[in-house]
């Protein structure tokens, strides 16, 4: 089959088409043959070699972990799915990633693509979704009630934890640029604040709960926002000072996502019920020349929503 690898570590001039071998299902698991994939901050980071110290993997890698295709083969001990079912999953981080024509996954990180979702859109969702469900609920326990600030509305987790934090009764501020306020507040964002005329940490006070999405000194600014003693910092790019936790006696951490089947089911039946939307920004084709123009725009920083691969 047709894959995207690298062989070493470097820049977009790394990713080449390479011909692989097909992959074969083991008990538990299912081949799905791909139909979309997306690209994440993930990719060209371990694609640069910033992660090698945590994912120690032999060349050549295949990156890519956002999977969205039909099933076409069916492992021992699988129940509930079949060949020709469409799915979408974020399998397990390996070094088998997802821009290949077929991928390897675990039955338990499948979820059913909903019949109002297209494979571009379900492909969009599994790991920016996970992400800011993991981070919005299984971290920060955020309730009804509840303001948010969500850093980087825009972008491919921020579209999604905007969404999810309106659909669960918080008040959603989000910060962005102007040119997106519309299209946020239409997403659910109650506030938007124009990072590039506003200091947010001028202008908000009493923040139950911050979604850092950037690091750097827009984290460390976010700590004067919260609420003393239950504010909550939930950062998915760096671990928080813990001074300065300390100081406001609240909960500052850094997470990192965990591939779960059943949090993505839950999505895709908000997304059934129109309540939550994929948001694909940009399309690009699967080849080496597709990826690394996707890859290029992501590494901008200015994405609007997703970035994905369609076969």
């Amino acid at each position: 089959m047709k894959a995207v690898v690298i062989e070493n570590y470097g820049g977009k001039e790394e990713l080449k088409e390479a011909e692989v071998a097909m992959p074969k299902a083991s008990a538990g698991q299912v081949v799905v043959e791909m139909k979309a994939t997306s690209i994440n901050p993930i990719d060209w980071k371990l694609r640069e070699g910033y992660l090698k110290q945590r994912m120690d993997w032999p060349f050549p890698i295949i990156l890519g972990w956002d999977a969205a295709g039909i099933i076409s083969e069916v492992g021992a001990d699988v129940e509930g799915w079949k060949v020709g079912d469409k799915v979408f999953a974020r399998p397990e981080t390996t070094r088998f990633g997802t821009y290949a024509e077929y991928a390897l996954i675990d039955a338990p990180l499948l979820a059913k693509i909903p019949d109002n979702v297209s494979f571009d859109e379900a492909a969009s969702i599994p790991l920016a979704g996970l992400t800011a469900w993991q981070a919005l609920f299984d971290h920060a326990n955020l309730q009804a009630g509840e303001k948010v600030l969500i850093h980087a509305g825009a972008g491919g987790v921020g579209t999604l934890a905007i969404q999810l934090a309106k659909n669960a009764g918080a008040y959603v501020i989000t910060t962005a640029s102007e040119k997106n306020a519309v299209f946020l507040k239409e997403l659910g964002a109650d506030e938007v604040i124009d990072y590039k005329t506003t200091n947010f940490a001028e202008v908000l006070t009493d923040i139950d709960v911050v979604f850092d999405t950037m690091g750097g000194d827009i984290q460390k600014d976010s700590f004067r926002v919260l609420k003393d003693n239950t504010g909550r910092l939930i950062s998915i790019v760096g671990e928080p000072d813990e001074a300065l936790a300390k100081a406001k006696n609240v909960v500052a951490k850094s997470i990192w996502l965990a591939p779960n089947g059943e949090q993505l089911q839950a999505f895709a039946e908000l997304m059934a019920t129109g309540k939550v939307k994929a948001v694909v920004g940009a399309t690009f084709p699967f080849s080496a020349r597709g990826v690394y123009d996707a890859h290029a725009l992501s590494e901008t920083h200015h994405a609007k929503g997703k970035i994905v691969i369609s076969f």
